[in-house]
């Protein structure tokens, strides 16, 4: 849940919100053919499905969709970032079998991505070059290199001991490119 201090910051010109582009969301969409997008707003959702910062996407039940998030890129609080608030609600979900794509800042050095992301992730796929977000209507790059976890039951089932080096189906390397 986003704090309420936090929802006028998130809906102003300092928006921590960075619109997935449509190039990168619609190869991933062709791929996956999503149904919920639990952290949008009216004006960038990409699905029929929605929920806004109001409706409050980490409190809505997920399970059945094909889910894609891009959270937003902030803290919650002083210690926990609403980017890991996101990922472990995405893990926690698909422990039912619901599929889900996190678009997210590569920061592999947060807690989040070794509590949930390399124990569980079906698939990281780093993207090669920073990618170009808008904000507040303008395209501009993003300070900080991107990731695509995908957790998926299907292609991950089963728990990886504690301190194997081998947690990861599938890691690779994308490019997405305008257009193509």
């Amino acid at each position: 849940m986003v704090k309420k201090e936090h929802m006028k910051i998130l809906h102003s010109s300092k928006s921590m919100e960075w619109e997935t582009p449509d190039y990168i969301f619609n190869k991933l969409n062709k791929e996956f053919n999503f149904t919920l997008d639990p952290c949008a707003t009216k004006d960038n959702a990409k699905c029929d499905k929605y929920y806004t910062m109001e409706d409050d996407g980490l409190t809505k039940d997920w399970s059945g969709e094909i889910v894609f998030i891009n959270p937003p890129y902030g803290m919650y609080d002083c210690r926990t970032s609403l980017v890991e608030l996101w990922i472990k609600k995405a893990y926690e979900v698909s422990q039912d079998g619901t599929i889900i794509v996190c678009l997210i800042p590569a920061r592999t050095d947060t807690l989040y991505w070794h509590n949930y992301i390399f124990p569980y992730a079906a698939q990281i796929r780093f993207i090669k070059r920073r990618i170009k977000f808008r904000r507040d209507g303008v395209l501009d790059s993003a300070p900080f290199p991107s990731a695509v976890i995908v957790f998926n039951q299907e292609l991950w089932q089963y728990r990886v001991p504690e301190n194997s080096l081998h947690h990861i189906k599938q890691c690779v390397s994308t490019e997405f490119k305008l257009g193509v």
